[in-house]
């Protein structure tokens, strides 16, 4: 039967281990922590109830996305991301919904 002092120390012995290999690994932990937000940005932009925030969502994906191009040493694909898909695909998504967005009123019918 271990003791409490055992399970103490192997806990500590893993603490330390963990911690030597994120100290050793930063683009790797960076890495998963851009692919987590990536991720979590996604689930936002399909179940957010408000359109305009779904399209920033987006905008932060892509970001996202633009990143983990660094991380494979693709500068200039990483640039692109950026300009192309944040600064003019966004830009035009949230136009076109300022644009086309109507208040419907309860009760009225176009018949």
């Amino acid at each position: 039967m271990p003791t409490a002092n055992d399970i103490i120390d192997s806990v500590w012995e893993g603490l330390v281990s963990a911690w030597a290999w994120i100290n050793g690994n930063w683009d790797a932990v960076a890495f998963i922590v851009l692919a987590l937000l990536a991720i979590l940005a996604a689930i936002h932009v399909v179940t957010s109830k408000e359109i305009m925030h779904s399209a920033f969502y987006l905008a932060f994906v892509f970001v996202c996305v633009a990143a983990t191009y660094y991380f494979l040493n693709a500068e200039f694909i990483g640039a692109v991301q950026v300009v192309v898909y944040v600064g003019a695909i966004t830009i035009l998504y949230a136009f076109s919904i300022m644009l086309t967005r109507r208040t419907i009123k309860e009760g009225d019918s176009d018949e």
